[in-house]
């Protein structure tokens, strides 16, 4: 679509910006978050692994709105505790950058034992909006040392709060693969703790970039209002195997939906199906 077929379909400029806005903020929290229950995070194996690099082109209106990353990096903890740094980057493609340029960047510690974030940090470009966040998780003293705006406060958390990209990480790991199965979680996000549940629908066979696979339909139920313009519900379509990577991740907005599809990451992947 060129740009000057916009004022046909959307003639209020600003009207297109905030949904561009729905756009980037979907990248950063169409997915499952986590608070931890007890789980013996040392029995289990990890689906992911140092070094995975997931890219996901994210459509709206039948065009591409936007690129986004999912990186699991190398990185030292203390007191040789095993650390993994996540990153995530959601960036506007041209045409959505002419009227609202995206640049978005969130890193989190993560601790591979616990699966629980230590420190995040979140470099938000959206528009004309600039803005650095900063958060210290205390897991044990049930507390999060937020930096923002200048401002430094210490708010109270649930044990295991997750943040906005280490909650993928940990429901991968512990959601099981089977329709009816749940997760109830807690997310600290501007300034706030969000309940969040993750629900098992269906297994289901999908098709894109990858191939065919087998999946597990997840639902994600966020229960407060204003992240999407909408009730918040996520569907996320992950593969039915150990690795269980999201390939698929749709969000219904005011006007049409949001999709991001996997287009580079995953090896083999037209061979994720497996029986259960």
């Amino acid at each position: 679509m060129s740009a000057t077929a916009w004022p046909d379909r959307i003639p209020d400029v600003s009207r297109m910006c905030r949904y561009a806005k729905i756009v980037a903020v979907c990248l950063l929290l169409f997915l499952p978050v986590g608070s931890i229950e007890a789980h013996a995070q040392g029995e289990l194996k990890r689906p992911f692994q140092i070094g995975e690099r997931l890219t996901y082109e994210v459509s709206w209106l039948n065009m591409t709105a936007a690129i986004a990353v999912m990186e699991v990096a190398q990185m030292e903890g203390q007191n040789d505790r095993p650390v993994a740094k996540l990153v995530g980057t959601a960036r506007s493609t041209p045409i959505i950058t002419k009227f609202f340029p995206v640049d978005n960047r969130v890193e989190s510690e993560l601790d591979l034992e616990t699966l629980a974030p230590d420190h995040m940090t979140f470099r938000r470009r959206e528009g004309r909006k600039k803005e650095d966040i900063e958060y210290v998780f205390h897991q044990k003293e049930g507390t999060v040392t937020a930096v923002r705006g200048g401002a430094t406060e210490s708010l109270p958390i649930q044990a295991g709060t997750q943040d906005i990209i280490s909650c993928l990480y940990y429901t991968r790991m512990v959601l099981p693969p089977n329709p009816g199965a749940s997760v109830k979680m807690n997310v600290y996000h501007d300034k706030k703790n969000r309940p969040v549940e993750v629900l098992v629908e269906a297994i289901e066979t999908i098709e894109g970039a990858w191939g065919i696979a087998e999946t597990v339909r997840v639902l994600v139920i966020m229960p407060f209002h204003g992240l999407f313009m909408n009730q918040g519900n996520i569907r996320v379509w992950v593969t039915n195997d150990d690795r269980k990577t999201p390939l698929r991740m749709k969000a219904k907005v005011v006007l049409g939906s949001i999709v991001a599809d996997l287009v580079d990451g995953l090896p083999e992947i037209s061979s994720v199906r497996q029986e259960y």
